[in-house]
């Protein structure tokens, strides 16, 4: 049990989708003043830059919106993660499928994409800029804190005991 709703937001190498969102949020929550109650953290699907800084692309255009991700290392997903998170937000299907392979079934309500909770967009999934150019960066930043926002009206809006568990 614990006081915090936990979030864990998910990409394939977490150095630029999913630190991203991480950066945002916990922007977004620090303003609010809503640390004691939102905890942030960011994954990956694969190991393929464990202990690396996000993107300098990725960091560069969150800076341009006042977002800093510097402090931020890659990490990838583990099962634990399931059990801790209240929510688990994949950026995309392929990344999605990989999260359900290790998430225990009675931890799959916790799994969810996080353009489900877009409020402006239509879009079905957070698309990788890796190999992208600016407007690709620019692209997940829109999504994202597009999605962060009507993440926290969810949270915002959940009762008392469910959001603080």
């Amino acid at each position: 049990m614990t006081d915090r709703y936990r979030l864990i937001f998910v990409c394939m190498g977490n150095i630029c989708r999913s630190p991203t969102a991480d950066g945002v949020m916990r922007h977004k929550v620090a303003s609010r003043n809503w640390q004691d109650w939102i905890e942030v953290d960011s994954a990956g699907t694969h190991a393929y830059h464990v202990g690396e800084a996000p993107d300098p692309r990725s960091q560069q255009h969150a800076r341009q919106r006042g977002y800093d991700l510097s402090m931020l290392r890659a990490r990838q997903l583990e099962t634990e993660d399931f059990e801790r998170a209240d929510l688990v937000l994949v950026m995309d299907w392929d990344n999605l499928a990989l999260a359900e392979d290790m998430c225990p079934a009675s931890q799959r309500h916790k799994l969810k994409r996080l353009t489900e909770f877009c409020l402006q967009h239509d879009c079905p999934v957070v698309p990788d800029p890796y190999y992208g150019g600016v407007q690709g960066f620019e692209q997940v930043l829109d999504l994202v804190e597009d999605a962060c926002e009507g993440l926290l009206v969810h949270i915002a809006g959940l009762p008392k005991k469910q959001a603080l568990r």
